[in-house]
């Protein structure tokens, strides 16, 4: 047999136990792999925010993966808690897409703006148990919905932001998994509801649960940070439909295309959609949702569940043209996690959206962002822009 090459291994990266967040140590971790690897790491070590700053964010910092932001807009929203215009921040490296979210948002305020509606708003964890056989689990879940007003004081227990709704059941062979349905306030609230999600579940497992075999508080029911039509049916995270009736007219002038030619196409990316088996038959939610939630600093891994959706489109006897964008996933904070960092609070803050009594504002301005990013680009589609457009904008090559 050849001989395997011997693997020098590497150093171990710098760490202070007494303070692990400073620029010191920091730049003691690239030199490291400088030192190691023979990259230099100057452009990640050049940064404005205060390491002290970052617990609870990130661990072993050591410098910042610096994204361009754009802004794109003015757009106008026509919400129940956003109202008026707003210049939106995009973080992105993508050529072209904030001029094709700008274009979408001219062509949607000189319509009069997005009329945009929260309708409905959960986040869940869903514990599964496991029983002897299909009757104990019946009974437990008929046990379950007898004692809901206890098993929800106790849920509540650990938190003063989330609430616990309802508890759904879902039963297969001899399992039921519960998924416990949370309204979380201004944020995410994965963590929140796992906390009190597992406080309730211990005390359901000390009420001797006859037949019981094993439990998990996690079985892949909840999908978090992964999509699921369960998800599309019954929401996670925000519930966000933005809608709009543009004018035969304005769409010629803007759009250079017309409601009969989008509506066709609609018609055409339904079926596409269909047969790829697509969660969006869409063209592009994830393309605005990323760009703001990096600026926003919002969990980008959550764009795996937020980025499915549906729209829909109707053309009017007058050439009128009817479209909406709903997002049955759409999972933001607005307090928490990384909104309180320095760039990313500036840009909720140049969205009025940071902080207690924002998160349906942000909803509502993201779902209206990611319309106009759908008029955009499907209009682009066809009138036979879309190509040009990114060879003018978007190229970025040697």
């Amino acid at each position: 047999m050849p001989q395997q090459p011997q693997i020098r291994p590497m150093k171990k990266l710098p760490r202070d136990s007494e303070n692990d967040y400073t620029r010191a140590i920091a730049e003691s971790r690239r030199a490291t792999v400088e030192a190691e690897v023979g990259v230099a790491l100057t452009h990640t070590g050049a940064y404005s925010i205060d390491p002290a700053v970052l617990p609870g964010n990130i661990e072993g910092f050591s410098g910042v993966a610096q994204v361009p932001l754009g802004l794109a807009g003015p757009v106008l929203v026509n919400g129940e808690h956003a109202q008026g215009e707003f210049y939106i921040p995009m973080a992105t490296t993508e050529g072209t897409l904030v001029a094709s979210y700008s274009r979408g948002m001219r062509l949607t305020r000189e319509a009069g703006g997005v009329t945009v509606t929260v309708i409905d708003d959960a986040m869940q964890r869903a514990p599964v148990f496991a029983f002897e056989n299909a009757r104990f689990a019946r009974d437990f879940g008929e046990w379950i919905s007898e004692n809901f007003p206890h098993i929800k004081a106790v849920a509540e227990q650990t938190t003063s932001a989330g609430k616990l709704r309802n508890i759904e059941q879902y039963a297969l062979g001899k399992m039921r998994w519960l998924r416990f349905n949370y309204t979380t306030g201004d944020a995410a609230g994965q963590n929140m509801v796992s906390k009190a999600t597992r406080h309730a579940c211990m005390w359901i497992l000390d009420q001797s649960i006859p037949g019981l075999e094993h439990f998990s508080l996690a079985a892949n029911f909840d999908t978090d940070k992964k999509h699921s039509f369960l998800n599309s049916l019954h929401t996670r995270g925000k519930r966000v439909v933005a809608e709009i009736t543009l004018p035969a007219a304005l769409l010629k002038d803007v759009m250079h295309t017309t409601g009969e030619a989008l509506f066709k196409q609609r018609q055409l990316s339904n079926m596409g959609a269909m047969l790829a088996g697509s969660v969006n038959n869409g063209a592009h939610f994830a393309n605005g949702l990323a760009a703001m939630f990096i600026a926003c600093g919002q969990d980008v891994a959550n764009i795996a569940e937020s980025s499915a959706g549906f729209v829909h489109g109707e053309l009017k006897p007058n050439g009128d043209y009817y479209f909406s964008a709903t997002i049955p996933s759409l999972i933001i904070a607005t307090y928490g996690g990384g909104t309180g960092l320095p760039t990313q609070r500036e840009c909720l803050d140049l969205l009025g959206c940071y902080g207690q009594d924002k998160a349906l504002k942000f909803a509502e301005i993201a779902a209206a962002v990611v319309l106009c990013g759908e008029l955009s680009l499907s209009s682009a589609i066809v009138s036979d822009q879309w190509v040009s457009s990114h060879d003018k904008f978007g190229r970025n090559r040697p």
